[in-house]
């Protein structure tokens, strides 16, 4: 293990360890975390949070942990999340952390893939595949968090930190020093292993406080799951650079409620959440009748503040939207409302951090924004938004070969995303280099400038368009089941919408069979990954045949 008698350099900027342990020296008894329990924040104050996590490393060492070793985290959001990750960095460990919601075949594959020997479980809503794995591996040390929900463990974490002293341990990291392996959510396939540095990690964080204005008197809302490359860096990482507050759910029934109970200055959400927002909203109040209300100069105030207190954001002063493709008409509507949505792009492999529209730009919307500081954008001959940037991953854990292949012969990372940059250095998306697909007339089809037209003219829960092989693209629908819901009317509005947008598109693109499907969307049944997006090819599977069953010249059909 290194340590401060190490000749090696340290970190250019100072590691989260070594801020943690800052604020506890000189803000001890200032509030740091919240947790929400039982409907009453349990506070953890700077020098609480860093004793839980010193004490943490004492009992890993004691449990066998060494440095280098790699420990796994898989718990929803609380503040024992944030404790553990600390302590992983206190006792120069490396960390893992996996989706509270991933199946037991993906949490043993990411396991055994890492040569991780130790597991912290948590908050899960169902903890039967963490179970199931804990009984396949049996040579695991594991620990449980403090919560009803969590799995059997060996160990409990209340019972670690009371029994052990704090450890005096402080090793000393550096720029390319491993810091963490973050698996990717999977769209395409098997997860890969991203490789975390505390150099890159640092300097990400950094460039997001500085360019938002990021400042201790912010209040954060941790709720998107930390292992998730934006939420460690945008909401974990700024909390302890700045030295913010930052409070957690108790449920996602009490989501709302709890947002309220901390009203964030800053909130980060994904485009299927703020979709749940508004159907929330339009189901109380029809489009109709709030645009009229909206046109009405004083009644328009009066909407604005009442939707915007119901959301529990009337003290937030940045909104973000990333992790997958948003409508712009979805944030023109919030727009329209007084809510300001700024949307970011990035990526694992650029630690979250690539393009912000921001400050918000309203005639920008439709694109992700500009680069963000210190971030180098340029298009590739075939369309490939490439980034280059300090703050880059190190490449694929047990992987040179896909390494290699992410990265130009100059060093610049392929994205995977095809993109356009406008004059002033905006970039819009057209969607995945993968996501593009070939019909029977051998014509390719992107599909995500389409879905993004299809999401503006409808209510839907969610929409995907798939194709590769068929003779024409096939569009599945979840429908938006609103009350008083009349299929006929449904089918006739959906008519209406392919009409439309076929006007628009090239022959070999045209819609010509739109499927509304039954079942919802979810993580549980494999369609959306744990950041919610849908995985395209798991439909383009599931709904291969159906073409040649499809009855004779009609457009729609109900699963």
């Amino acid at each position: 293990m290194r340590t401060q008698d190490d000749k090696s350099p340290r970190c250019t900027l100072p590691p989260p360890n070594e801020l943690l342990l800052n604020w506890a020296r000189v803000r001890p008894n200032d509030v740091y975390l919240r947790q929400i329990k039982r409907r009453k924040f349990k506070e953890y104050t700077y020098i609480q949070v860093a004793e839980q996590a010193l004490r943490l490393v004492t009992a890993l060492r004691d449990l066998g942990a060494q440095p280098g070793d790699k420990i796994s985290i898989i718990s929803k959001n609380c503040a024992e999340w944030f404790i553990c990750d600390i302590a992983f960095m206190l006792g120069d460990f490396i960390s893992v952390p996996l989706f509270p919601t991933a199946n037991s075949q993906t949490i043993e594959y990411c396991l055994t893939h890492s040569d991780c020997r130790f597991v912290i479980a948590g908050k899960l809503d169902d903890s039967s595949a963490v179970q199931q794995v804990f009984q396949d591996m049996s040579d695991l040390t594991t620990i449980a968090l403090p919560y009803d929900s969590a799995p059997p463990c060996q160990y409990h974490f209340d019972y670690l930190i009371s029994h052990y002293p704090p450890s005096k341990e402080r090793p000393i990291h550096h720029d390319d020093k491993v810091m963490s392996l973050v698996y990717t959510s999977g769209t395409s396939g098997i997860p890969k292993g991203a490789i975390l540095t505390y150099g890159a990690y640092s300097w990400s964080v950094k460039q997001i406080v500085d360019h938002i204005g990021i400042h201790s008197q912010d209040t954060l809302f941790s709720y998107l799951p930390l292992a998730h490359i934006t939420e460690r860096v945008y909401i974990l990482g700024s909390s302890i650079m700045v030295g913010i507050p930052t409070a957690f759910p108790e449920s996602l029934d009490t989501f709302i409620d709890d947002v309220k109970m901390q009203r964030p200055t800053l909130f980060i959400s994904v485009p299927r959440l703020w979709q749940l927002f508004q159907q929330r909203i339009q189901d109380k109040l029809s489009d109709k009748l709030l645009k009229t209300l909206l046109s009405i100069p004083f009644i328009k105030r009066v909407i604005q503040r009442k939707v915007i207190h119901g959301l529990g954001l009337e003290n937030a002063r940045v909104l973000g939207c990333g992790s997958a493709p948003v409508s712009p008409s979805l944030l023109q509507w919030y727009n329209r409302l007084g809510l300001e949505i700024t949307e970011a792009w990035g990526m694992t492999e650029t630690f979250g951090y690539s393009t912000l529209n921001y400050p918000f730009c309203e005639n920008k919307i439709g694109t992700v924004g500009r680069a963000g500081p210190g971030i180098e954008l340029k298009i590739a001959e075939d369309g490939e938004v490439l980034v280059k940037s300090s703050g880059l991953f190190a490449g694929y854990y047990h992987s040179q070969e896909e390494t290699r292949a992410m990265f130009t012969d100059y060093g610049w990372l392929k994205t995977g995303d095809i993109g356009e940059i406008d004059e002033s250095g905006y970039l819009t998306l057209l969607g995945r280099k993968k996501d593009s697909f070939k019909t029977a007339k051998g014509k390719f089809v992107a599909p995500v400038p389409i879905e993004k037209r299809l999401y503006e003219h409808s209510r839907v829960e969610m929409l995907c368009l798939i194709g590769s092989g068929m003779t024409s693209p096939l569009l599945l629908v979840v429908p938006h089941q609103f009350p008083h819901f009349d299929k006929q009317r449904y089918e006739k509005a959906t008519q209406r919408i392919i009409d439309h947008i076929n006007q628009d598109l090239e022959p070999h693109a045209k819609i010509k069979r739109v499927l509304m499907v039954k079942e919802p969307w979810s993580i549980e049944n494999g369609i959306l990954t744990p950041t919610l997006k849908i995985k395209r090819f798991e439909l383009e599977k599931k709904y291969h045949g159906l073409e040649e069953h499809w009855p004779d010249n009609q457009l729609i059909h109900w699963e």
